[in-house]
């Protein structure tokens, strides 16, 4: 099962995700991930991304399409995979449906984390990870059951992304809701979407995700 999941910055994407690598054995795409691997194993596209990088540019559609179609080729997809962070436009989409389709696989849902902005902007600002394992954390919502100790691998060093602050988030909202609103047509045009609510309970979240995806 191949599925895209849609949402603001701070929607809880890549808490979900990682819950359906766990499950499901699906293995989650991010677009930057991809990217930096893709430059680090020295390929011809990686190359191409880094020389675009490194000069400061935005990498095109057209190379970022190149780094999703060499690691649709590794073997550890098999199980499907969640696309997070990409597609961001109408054009990246028909990229993808295109690749997917040269590749004789599809496209199996699309699942709309729908939020609330300003409860979304409270979420963003106040969340912080393990600086050793990345494991996610909020000064009101998931603190450590051990003040200053990572629950999950121990560690007490703590960090904080720059661009978590209110304005920054409102600013990134009001992108995404620019850019998406083309997506959720296109993709509900295709009977392809689902919407699930967003801001519940992680728990409940992903069980509004897995009755969606079954």
């Amino acid at each position: 099962m191949n599925v895209i999941l849609l949402g603001p910055p701070g929607a809880g994407k890549g808490t979900q995700a990682r819950i359906l690598e766990s499950e499901r054995k699906m293995i989650q795409l991010s677009t930057g991930d991809m990217l930096r691997a893709a430059v680090a194993s020295g390929s011809e596209v990686g190359q191409r991304a880094k020389a675009v990088m490194e000069a400061g540019q935005l990498v095109s559609d057209e190379i970022v399409i190149g780094v999703i179609s060499e690691r649709l080729n590794a073997p550890d997809v098999t199980n499907g995979v969640i696309f997070d962070g990409f597609p961001r436009t109408t054009a990246q989409a028909e990229a993808l449906d295109t690749l997917l389709a040269d590749k004789g696989m599809t496209l199996d849902a699309v699942v709309e984390m729908q939020v609330d902005d300003a409860e979304l902007v409270d979420r963003v600002s106040g969340r912080y990870t393990c600086a050793k394992c990345g494991e996610g954390y909020h000064d009101r919502h998931k603190i450590p059951a051990t003040e200053g100790v990572c629950d999950a691998c121990g560690s007490t060093e703590f960090k904080r992304r720059a661009d978590d602050n209110a304005e920054t988030v409102k600013s990134r909202l009001d992108a995404y809701h620019a850019q998406t609103a083309p997506l959720i047509a296109y993709y509900s045009a295709r009977g392809k979407l689902k919407s699930i609510d967003g801001m519940a309970e992680i728990g409940e979240v992903t069980r509004q995700l897995n009755a969606a995806l079954n």
